[in-house]
């Protein structure tokens, strides 16, 4: 006869079952306030910061609607948990305002780039040199581009030098961030501020209270876009590089006259 075997199998636990264990705690975003506090006895905070001391909960919500507070939980991890009195409506809306005016004045540094030639001559080299001298006392870092055309890309070390240089001339305002490095036709260098885009705005902002007072124009904030002149001027050099040679050129040329005069 057949006999009939019943096996016992243990239910998974939370730990062994498919995905792991399951949070059933919601997650507080906001913190709890008078009747929410579901605890036996709070630390109480008077609405001026006074230490009450421990006092039961229902205390604590009678001196609460006594002084037309709220019973606001701050500590939620302490033994016997914290609570203060205050005006919650209040509290959140100044907290939401610090945020936007944090969110409002923090500042982020901007990488600004200038493009050089190796063979720059000295009145450009000046012009470019200001626009760096203004991007660092802005607070910006700027990308500092060499670029070499032709024959040039055999002599990286004009390039190097030209880029020390302006390094040079500018260290009481920045440093070098990214040492020289190729990049192709291209030597790049990155010079960060020593001041800080924050610290660069609050000066500005202090000449303009005191432009005000003294009755005079208010400073602007300079925004000078990234230099590319030197792009078209490097453009019609590299169109002239692939043009034909000398002789050729000529033998064109008189071939082309040749034709228009048996015509």
């Amino acid at each position: 006869m057949w006999k009939l075997r019943v096996w016992q199998v243990a239910p998974l636990t939370q730990q062994e079952a498919p995905g792991g264990p399951i949070s059933v705690e919601p997650r507080i975003t906001e913190p709890r306030i008078n009747d929410r506090i579901r605890v036996p006895e709070v630390r109480l905070v008077g609405p001026n910061g006074e230490q009450v001391g421990i006092v039961p909960i229902a205390k604590a919500l009678d001196l609460a609607r006594e002084s037309d507070l709220d019973l606001v939980e701050v500590a939620p991890t302490a033994r016997p948990p914290v609570a203060k009195l205050m005006d919650y409506g209040k509290f959140k809306y100044e907290s939401a305002m610090k945020a936007r005016e944090a969110r409002r004045n923090q500042a982020h540094t901007i990488i600004k780039e200038i493009k050089l030639r190796p063979k720059i001559d000295p009145h450009d080299y000046e012009t470019k040199k200001g626009h760096v001298v203004r991007f660092l006392k802005g607070g910006d870092k700027v990308k500092v581009t060499i670029m070499f055309r032709g024959r040039e890309q055999s002599r990286p070390e004009l390039g190097y030098r030209l880029l020390q240089r302006l390094a040079q001339d500018v260290t009481e305002l920045g440093f070098v961030e990214s040492n020289p490095k190729q990049d192709g036709r291209n030597m790049i260098m990155v010079i960060g501020p020593h001041k800080k885009k924050a610290e660069a705005k609050a000066e500005l902002a202090e000449a303009k209270a005191a432009a005000r007072a003294a009755g005079l124009p208010e400073p602007v904030e300079e925004h000078i876009d990234d230099i590319d002149d030197v792009d078209e001027d490097f453009e019609a050099d590299e169109a002239d590089e692939t043009e034909a040679p000398e002789g050729v050129q000529v033998q064109a040329e008189e071939a082309k006259a040749s034709e228009s005069a048996d015509s």
